[in-house]
């Protein structure tokens, strides 16, 4: 958990990749449907442009969806999700959680990080003009096509997504350090240097970075 930007997509990749585990992406969930042009692609683009959160049933219905899916047997990572009272209940409801991995950003951090994301055109993949800039500029180092924005990657959707954080997903934040084991981290430091404290702090196998770290 942690607000847009906090990394934890990379960190949920790291753990998956060492641990096998699968990770389970909301926002790549519903990319995926908006790249595929279905009808709740069609519902989440607007949603998503607006800078809102998408509505309570359609979130559960993706996840659950996934969730069937049984290809987890060791286990799986879920970044973004549960972000209110709703959808907590839900998952508290249906499975076993071993942890809840909170990465904290200041809000002005967020912005820089955000809006400094890229996205191949291309192939799909992700940059960050803060820490992973391309060759070429504005050119994906893999395939060569244009980096763009993503669409709801702009100060007006990014301000309504933190009004939506704070007044929604804070609350289930303090829901769960009464239910479950919340490990608090830092998100300003390096993606090694969290995936190293995390891991310490839930004694699991020790991380030992390399240069493919995800980003």
């Amino acid at each position: 958990m942690g607000v847009q930007g906090s990394g934890k997509g990379t960190q949920a990749a790291l753990l998956c990749r060492d641990l096998d585990l699968v990770h389970l992406s909301v926002g790549d969930l519903f990319r995926w449907h908006v790249q595929q042009h279905t009808k709740i692609g069609a519902q989440v683009r607007r949603t998503m442009a607006a800078g809102e959160l998408v509505d309570d049933d359609l979130v559960e219905s993706v996840v659950n969806e996934r969730l069937q899916i049984h290809d987890w047997n060791y286990g799986f990572v879920v970044d973004g999700f549960p972000r209110n009272a709703r959808q907590a209940e839900f998952f508290l409801e249906s499975y076993d959680i071993d942890s809840v991995i909170l990465l904290v950003l200041p809000d002005e951090e967020v912005a820089h990080r955000v809006l400094s994301r890229r996205l191949c055109s291309g192939c799909g993949l992700d940059y960050n003009l803060m820490f992973h800039r391309p060759e070429v500029p504005d050119r994906c180092d893999v395939c060569g096509a244009p980096l763009v924005a993503r669409e709801d990657d702009n100060p007006e959707a990014l301000q309504a997504r933190l009004r939506d954080y704070h007044d929604k997903t804070e609350p289930v934040i303090a829901l769960f350090r009464r239910k479950e084991y919340v490990v608090e981290l830092d998100a300003m430091h390096s993606a090694d240097d969290i995936q190293i404290e995390l891991r310490e702090h839930l004694q699991l196998p020790a991380y030992v970075p390399t240069s493919a770290t995800p980003g």
